[in-house]
């Protein structure tokens, strides 16, 4: 049966100007690490993908080493373009990124020419795509010079393999730093992608955030729900979730006792505004005019649900702003960037 999306799917998401460019993104984006990889079967990953695009969701995160095993999630989603979402390409922002391991050898990490380029060319191939809409730098290299990094990305850009180029978890004067080789080359930066949560605010402490603001960059927050925590269902019973999973990715300091009684608490002023956990943390990354979109990552269909159900939710007032702080107080991750 032939997919065609649903007429109505523009009326209800949001969409916001991704820092001072002409891009808007969802306020809702859907990131596929983890939960869109070999074991992902093409129907559970169409029903969430066109449920996602039906209501507005245009946006796709993907990686180069997004599955596991890597490559799989950009393999997956390329078959759901080729066989389902190729008559509304157009309507996709479509982002991909290196610079985590991808090859053995010296070649297939980190930041240099040949790496980003050579992995941008394999991610086309994997997708299907002449182009990607986003492409980043995945994470800041110490070993390889900036201006290096950032030369790749342009060139991308030059060559009309990535419509824009971004960054992601850079610290406040490397992203400084990056906005303006990348001016310097004729090319913007248009976003950035740190992790931020109402229990990891590195971006504020860092002022990370302040400088994308001020430097005309968007930014799109990643693990909004602090990997699921922020979901309340490690409060309960950790049983059949991603934490009790062998070879977890989840950190351990985010299960403490102190975290998890944060999150309760969090509970309590969500249930006051009548709205789920998730959708408190999503309002709560949203209320930024910095951020263009919180970008989720879903296991199942019902968590999509809940998650876009944080879509034009009613605003928090300086009061809730207020009381989520002290319930957040003790429970406070510090997830920077550590390279």
């Amino acid at each position: 049966m032939t997919y065609r999306a649903d007429p109505a799917r523009y009326d209800a998401m949001e969409y916001r100007h991704t820092g001072r460019s002409g891009l808007k993104l969802p306020v809702i984006s859907l990131g596929l690490w983890q939960n869109f990889g070999g074991t992902r079967d093409y129907p559970s990953a169409f029903e969430i993908l066109s449920y996602a695009f039906d209501r507005g969701v245009t946006h796709f995160d993907l990686a180069n080493n997004y599955g596991p095993p890597p490559g799989a999630a950009e393999e997956l989603f390329g078959q759901v373009l080729a066989r389902d979402f190729r008559p509304y390409r157009d309507e996709l922002i479509i982002s991909s990124k290196a610079g985590w391991g991808m090859w053995p050898g010296p070649y297939g990490d980190f930041g240099s020419r040949k790496y980003i380029l050579a992995s941008a060319d394999q991610s086309l191939r994997r997708l299907g795509l002449d182009y990607v809409d986003i492409f980043y730098h995945h994470r800041y290299d110490h070993s390889t010079p900036l201006e290096e990094s950032m030369g790749a990305l342009a060139q991308l850009h030059r060559q009309g393999k990535a419509l824009y180029v971004g960054i992601s978890s850079y610290r406040e004067d490397d992203t400084r730093k990056a906005h303006a080789m990348l001016k310097e080359m004729g090319v913007p930066l248009l976003i950035h992608q740190p992790s931020y949560s109402i229990l990891n605010r590195w971006i504020e402490d860092d002022r990370t955030i302040e400088a994308c603001g001020e430097l005309g960059v968007g930014v799109i927050a990643f693990s909004p729900l602090a990997q699921g925590v922020l979901s309340g269902k490690y409060s309960k019973d950790k049983d059949g979730t991603r934490a009790a999973e062998k070879n977890s990715t989840i950190n351990p300091k985010a299960l403490q006792p102190d975290v998890l009684k944060a999150v309760d608490a969090l509970g309590e002023i969500a249930s006051r505004r009548q709205q789920t956990l998730v959708q408190l943390a999503l309002s709560w990354v949203l209320r930024r005019p910095e951020v263009a979109s919180a970008l989720i990552g879903v296991r199942t269909l019902e968590q999509l649900k809940d998650c876009l159900g944080a879509v034009n939710a009613e605003k928090l007032s300086p009061a809730d702003l207020k009381a989520i702080d002290a319930a957040a107080k003790g429970g406070m991750l510090d997830q920077r960037p550590n390279w």
